[in-house]
């Protein structure tokens, strides 16, 4: 018993010098990965002290420490209360409608672009489809208010043309899902198909070589080469767009809201964001934000398992 524990011993210190030798070996690498790790410790671990007041009704007087502790009180209010199902019902709808028409493509058009043979006119077509990505999101909402005006929107103009409108899009609650959606599409398709086109300059031309011999078509090679290659980084990165369902992007939402299409794009960030700093409830708004953060853990952790299941790529 006593030798077999001293053997583990002698193991464990023979790993932990032959890791301490790989640190000196490789001490270059390690110094230059250390401002990312200093940042994602400050910046992103940091914060989660602060977590601890979705349990507590906190008081800037009083501090974090010095705050009553209150449990799952903001919890069980914000389940509760009459907007919540409304509220999450709305941030599902927006992020599956983006998921379902969205994330298909941007694997088209890598697809696409990547059967161009002309390389200047490839290279324009990337170039064009990546800019609208650099646009700001406050000036890209009032790009999308101006085509959408219903008087002088660009939008409004063609449809008139064709006997119709005009159509007051942004007043319209049914509207804003779609006009969030395909603008998104828009702002993010050249973007998107970046991490894709990497992927395809690494399948060996040498496959298409022997399926051009053996007689296939252009669109066979592409379904039985291309898209094959591509589907585990095209499964992680649905595992990765399951795990932020339940996350909206705040910024354009709020800029695309106003008075008369609430009922639809009152989703839980700009609720949060309103509870927090216009109503200066901090701990019900961080609450609130957390349960958010539980439920996008749960359904990454439960998608990756059913994908691992099925024998596809998965994080881990």
């Amino acid at each position: 018993m006593v030798s077999s524990l001293s053997l583990s011993a002698k193991k464990n210190k023979g790993k932990i010098k032959a890791g301490i030798r790989y640190l000196a070996r490789n001490y270059e690498l390690y110094i230059f990965v250390l401002p990312a790790l200093i940042y994602i410790l400050i910046y992103c671990y940091g914060p989660m002290y602060g977590v601890q007041i979705a349990f507590k009704d906190y008081r800037i007087n009083k501090g974090i420490q010095g705050s009553d502790w209150v449990g799952l009180k903001h919890f069980v209010r914000f389940l509760s209360t009459p907007s919540c199902i409304r509220l999450i019902k709305n941030t599902i709808v927006i992020s599956v409608y983006s998921l379902a028409v969205g994330f298909p493509f941007p694997i088209i058009f890598s697809l696409i672009i990547n059967e161009l043979r002309i390389g200047r006119f490839k290279k324009a077509v990337q170039t064009i489809s990546y800019a609208p990505h650099f646009i700001s999101t406050v000036v890209m909402v009032s790009m999308i208010t101006m085509f959408l005006n219903e008087r002088i929107g660009i939008v409004n103009k063609l449809i008139g043309y064709l006997g119709a409108g005009p159509y007051a899009f942004m007043s319209q609650a049914g509207w804003f899902p779609s006009i969030y959606v395909f603008s998104g599409i828009w702002q993010n398709l050249g973007w998107n198909s970046i991490i894709y086109l990497s992927a395809l300059s690494s399948i060996d031309p040498e496959l298409h070589e022997a399926a051009m011999i053996d007689g296939a078509s252009r669109l066979q090679r592409i379904y039985h080469i291309n898209l094959q290659g591509i589907l585990p980084t095209i499964t992680i990165m649905l595992i990765l767009a399951a795990g932020k369902i339940m996350t909206v992007g705040f910024e354009k939402v709020f800029l695309m809201q106003n008075p008369l299409n609430t009922e639809t794009s009152e989703i839980i960030s700009t609720f949060v964001y309103k509870m927090g700093l216009q109503y200066t409830q901090y701990s019900f708004s961080t609450a609130i934000d957390f349960f958010n953060s539980i439920i996008n853990c749960i359904l990454l952790v439960s998608v990756n398992f059913a994908v691992k299941r099925m024998g596809s790529a998965t994080l881990w």
